[in-house]
């Protein structure tokens, strides 16, 4: 999806709407190579409209990708519904007008607004730091090696518990404290 900046400001009236479907499979694969292992085509609706001389876009982004489990680096599937808003500028003076909470991105000297990669970098931003495959969700599947293995919070904290039981013999140790007249 490309789009003329100077035809969307041409809208004044109605905003520009559209409903597409894009394939950006190649493009997060090849630019994103670590964390994307597979995506199926984005369904967009969009709406750009005019603002004293800018453009400001809204979208709807729905698709999925698989991503690595951030455990056990299994593929997940992962079903992706957000919203984009962006605002889109001519010059870097005219950024001034906004605050730094908004996206606001200055197009380039094409007059073009690559809205594909704006979709790709949103896709990016909203794959959470956390992924887990169902297994791995419930409890199972939790990755181990030779004379090692992952535990859970919970069989951690049962077995620091287990531990914190003494030998009933060894008890008395831990009232001896060594003064410090013993430091010399």
């Amino acid at each position: 999806m490309k789009w003329s900046f100077e035809k969307l400001l041409g809208y004044k009236r109605e905003p520009f709407t559209t409903h597409e479907t894009v394939d950006l499979k190649d493009d997060l694969i090849h630019r994103y190579p670590e964390t994307i292992l597979d995506s199926t085509p984005f369904e967009v609706t969009a709406k750009a409209t005019p603002d004293n001389g800018d453009i400001i876009i809204d979208a709807d982004v729905k698709g999925s990708v698989t991503v690595p489990s951030s455990r056990s680096l299994t593929p997940v599937k992962l079903p992706m519904d957000f919203h984009i808003s962006e605002i889109y500028v001519l010059t870097e003076t005219a950024l001034n007008r906004y605050d730094n909470e908004e996206v606001v991105l200055i197009v380039g000297d094409s007059g073009l607004i690559d809205f594909d990669k704006a979709v790709a970098d949103n896709v990016i931003v909203n794959i959470p730091m956390q992924v887990l495959s169902p297994e791995e969700q419930n409890g199972k599947g939790m990755p181990k090696g030779n004379d090692w293995e992952v535990i859970s919070e919970d069989d951690f904290n049962r077995q620091e518990k287990e531990d914190k039981n003494v030998d009933p013999r060894l008890a008395k140790l831990k009232d001896f404290k060594p003064s410090d007249d013993d430091k010399t």
